[in-house]
């Protein structure tokens, strides 16, 4: 017996739907996001791109007469292609002058360290790894509704010069640049580098300010112990974190906590402190958004500013292998980026994105991960009218002298 196939002629746009004999029992397209979507897309400004199109045409010089489109110069510059370029973090422009930041609503910084590591290493590759694969993204959103180059300015000033074989001298490195950085008014986005680099970071934004700074942390480690091998490593950021005066250990917030590789020290340090602990358990119990609300209560209760340190490896290490301490069980890639969005939407101070590392990488996915938390903060920001919240804050600016020099390097122009 054949049955007649189904009506597929009728059509369920929701342009077509006024129509009378329109069948109600189809769902109403125009509720769906990617409806709403579409139409949010010719609300956002284009300035910018056609900035950035005549921009690389004065760069770049002007395309081969066989070229059709004219926008496309003879040499990459901005955006495309994607596989071409000398890559900066989503090809944004690059501040080779540091002093120049603070034109610039945030600042991407490498931290390129895995001297605090105690397993694996190769995060010293961490913020090449990023960059690298950051190329593939455009800076539009279709679900958020967000173009980051329309509605934000963003920079990579590059790596802060560490010091492979002293951890100290390379946190007082990291903790000057990023205090240069938070001081401009822009914010600090730090890619690591393993988790050490937490502890610096947090530290170079504390003295800019009298204010108070709470900490969520997404990670399945604690990070909370004073020493490991008789050192400050990567397990050990928070500790020192929450010795510093104006950040509160009682406003440290630890999502995604759990499995076995929590040592015993840690949860002893956490439990003194009263910080804030939610297991990966607690999270599928509750769900996102009751997990994000108890997060941001906890973090903000009494404080003036929330700092984001996002550790890769808090994603189940079957979505992101390139990392120095994988562990089963984490979150799932759609969950950490609700998460993380959520957080963010409510302001941040700052963040990094920690323990990428690419030598154990496959097909750059941990990187690529990496980069969608980043971006997803960011988009949450803009999207939220959040991002720049922390300025107001910044009461105790540092001021880092440059050296001399005039002229230009390699070049024999005057």
């Amino acid at each position: 017996m054949f049955f007649a196939p189904p009506e597929r002629r009728r059509s369920h746009h929701p342009a077509d739907q006024c129509r009378p004999e329109s069948r109600q029992h189809h769902p109403d397209l125009s509720r769906l996001q990617g409806w709403k979507s579409m139409k949010a897309e010719a609300d956002l400004p284009e300035g910018r791109w056609d900035e950035e199109r005549r921009w690389a045409l004065r760069m770049g010089l002007t395309g081969a007469d066989s070229i059709e489109d004219k926008s496309i110069p003879t040499f990459a510059r901005g955006e495309l292609p994607h596989y071409a370029g000398i890559n900066t973090f989503l090809k944004a422009p690059y501040t080779e002058d540091a002093t120049e930041v603070g034109h610039y609503d945030a600042t991407v910084l490498g931290a390129p360290f895995d001297g605090g590591t105690t397993y694996r290493p190769g995060t010293r590759f961490g913020p090449q790894g990023v960059r690298k694969i950051s190329a593939l993204y455009t800076p539009y959103n279709y679900e958020l509704g967000v173009d980051l180059r329309e509605q934000m300015t963003l920079c990579d000033a590059g790596d802060i010069f560490t010091i492979p074989a002293n951890i100290e001298k390379t946190f007082d490195q990291i903790s000057r640049a990023v205090s240069h950085v938070f001081s401009s008014g822009s914010l600090p986005i730090i890619i690591g580098g393993d988790h050490s680099i937490g502890f610096p970071c947090v530290r170079g934004i504390a003295e800019c300010t009298s204010k108070k700074i709470g900490i969520v942390h997404f990670d399945r480690h604690a990070d909370i112990q004073e020493k490991d091998l008789d050192e400050r490593m990567h397990t050990t950021p928070w500790f020192h974190s929450t010795n510093l005066p104006n950040v509160p250990a009682r406003n440290l917030v630890q999502v995604g906590i759990g499995g076995w590789q929590v040592p015993r020290e840690a949860v002893k340090v956490a439990r003194e402190r009263e910080t804030n602990i939610i297991t990966m358990s607690d999270m599928e119990k509750m769900g996102i958004d009751k997990t994000a609300e108890m997060a941001l209560e906890m973090a903000w209760d009494g404080v003036d500013m929330v700092y984001m340190s996002f550790d890769i490896d808090s994603i189940d290490c079957g979505f992101v292998p390139g990392t120095g301490w994988p562990e089963p069980g984490g979150f799932l890639p759609r969950e950490a980026l609700a998460l993380a969005s959520k957080v963010a939407a409510e302001g941040i101070c700052g963040m990094e994105l920690v323990e990428v590392s690419p030598p154990y990488d496959t097909s750059d996915i941990t990187a690529l991960m990496g980069t969608r938390v980043i971006v997803d903060v960011l988009g949450a920001m803009v999207s939220a009218g959040t991002l720049g919240k922390h300025k107001v804050h910044i009461d105790k600016p540092v001021t880092i002298p440059h050296g001399e020099f005039d002229g230009r390097r390699w070049c024999n122009a005057t």
